[in-house]
């Protein structure tokens, strides 16, 4: 269940209450006259069971609430009501289905923005990535890959290609673009630091046998970045964050690019080119099945008018 509040000039009072009676997914409708001061106007609350917060949305732009108010959600953890629980019930499809794309858009953009944070997590994955090369740890290289940060903008990329957000694809290239050369070269002057104390050598990285699964790329990586993609898209379309765990853990890109950067600076090249060619093919499965789970995604209503036929 999602709290919806709408703030709206006094002009529109009418028009948005009809558009939230007009929905049988609403419940706990209140009005709170003249109590917004900056923008001047009213308040409008109401429980939206999540199957119809896009139409209802949508229809809210369509009086440009957004611009001459606001429109926000909030997702309601508990909430003990008949009337709610009724409106949930009625309402076509299941929560789980449910896709709302201003919250996706919004998601995506706040994950795939480029900042200091971003860039220290992503630099501490490669780094890691480094230390389990030289150790031979799987441990450690898996715990690179649930420290990357890089799926947030993989993600934003397959909305901004399905929603033709072109803003939101530009933030989301330069995260990558401009976050992955900073966090390998780091890396890099680190494995030059580690060679030169002698940590490190030409042998070290030809006869890992942990951490090898990195750099041996073919047919099946590809098809272990598409499921991991759809996975974690699907995650982030239902809101269930659990399962983005298991995401990060199943793809290589983070670890892959921390690797081409350890086999480069001590002088293996074909393993430093084999990890570039399996960073490469798990950004490209990732983005291409998030694409592809946002096109076929589930269609919750169909999915309730089978079960009433």
């Amino acid at each position: 269940m999602l709290h919806l509040r709408v703030i709206a000039p006094e002009d529109l009072r009418d028009e948005v209450i009809d558009i939230l009676r007009g929905e049988v997914g609403v419940a706990n409708l209140l009005l709170y006259p003249g109590a917004a001061l900056d923008p001047v106007g009213d308040e409008i609350t109401a429980d939206v069971a999540r199957e119809c917060a896009n139409g209802l949305i949508r229809q809210l732009k369509a009086l440009d609430v957004q611009h001459r108010g606001a429109i926000t959600l909030e997702v309601l953890d508990t909430v003990l009501s008949t009337r709610a629980h009724r409106a949930e019930d009625e309402a076509a499809g299941d929560p789980a289905d449910a896709l709302l794309w201003d919250e996706l858009i919004g998601r995506t953009r706040e994950e795939s923005t480029l900042s200091v944070t971003f860039v220290l997590f992503l630099t501490l994955a490669c780094l890691l990535t480094a230390v389990g090369v030289v150790t031979d740890s799987t441990v450690t290289v898996v715990g690179a890959m649930v420290l990357g940060p890089e799926f947030g903008p993989l993600a934003a990329l397959s909305v901004a290609l399905v929603q033709r957000r072109r803003s939101l694809a530009k933030r989301a290239a330069t995260a990558l673009v401009v976050g992955f050369p900073i966090a390998m070269g780091v890396t890099g002057l680190a494995t030059v630091a580690a060679e030169a104390l002698g940590w490190l050598t030409l042998d070290s990285v030809q006869h890992v046998s942990e951490v090898d699964f990195i750099f041996k790329v073919g047919p099946i990586s590809f098809v272990v970045a598409l499921l991991a993609g759809a996975a974690g898209m699907l995650s982030l379309v239902s809101a269930k964050a659990t399962g983005l765990v298991g995401v990060f853990i199943s793809v290589y890109t983070v670890t892959a690019a921390g690797f081409a950067v350890v086999a480069a600076t001590v002088g293996a090249w074909d393993v430093a080119a084999k990890s570039a060619l399996q960073l490469v093919v798990n950004l490209v499965g990732i983005v291409i099945a998030g694409v592809l789970v946002l096109v076929l995604r589930p269609k919750g209503t169909l999915i309730a008018r089978v079960a009433q036929d």
